[in-house]
């Protein structure tokens, strides 16, 4: 059973930064595909960014694209998304999420596990 645990979120004003983490259980960014979700009050869980476990292939939603970095440090078991130029419209609670098997990396359901999510706030 892999165990994720996101921390970073907070409140932030328009234009700053924040980083999240993601701390892993056990030793998978290997084995492991990984991405990060948000979602917003009254809005569907919606994807990030993500990384193949080969860490070969790396992709971002448009709307973050330019803004956020995600990156892996295998000996601390921790993946992070650096977010910066933060906008309201990133207001949300932010999820970390894994996969052994995933082929579809944007797509939540393919997901096995998720951490308990963190919030960031983006004040104007």
């Amino acid at each position: 059973q892999v165990q994720l645990v996101e921390s970073g979120g907070g409140l932030v004003q328009a234009g700053g930064s924040l980083r999240l983490s993601c701390a892993a259980s056990e030793r998978i960014f290997s084995t492991y595909a990984m991405g990060w979700f948000r979602q917003a009050p009254g809005k569907e869980r919606e994807f990030v960014a993500a990384i193949s476990r080969s860490g070969i292939t790396i992709l971002y939603a448009d709307s973050v694209k330019g803004r956020f970095t995600i990156s892996v440090d295998k000996a601390k078991n921790t993946v992070y998304l650096q977010m910066n130029s933060l906008k309201p419209e990133d207001t949300a609670v932010y999820y970390c999420a894994a996969d052994r098997t995933i082929v579809v990396y944007k797509s939540a359901a393919a997901y096995d596990y998720w951490g308990q999510g963190t919030q960031v706030t983006v004040s104007s």
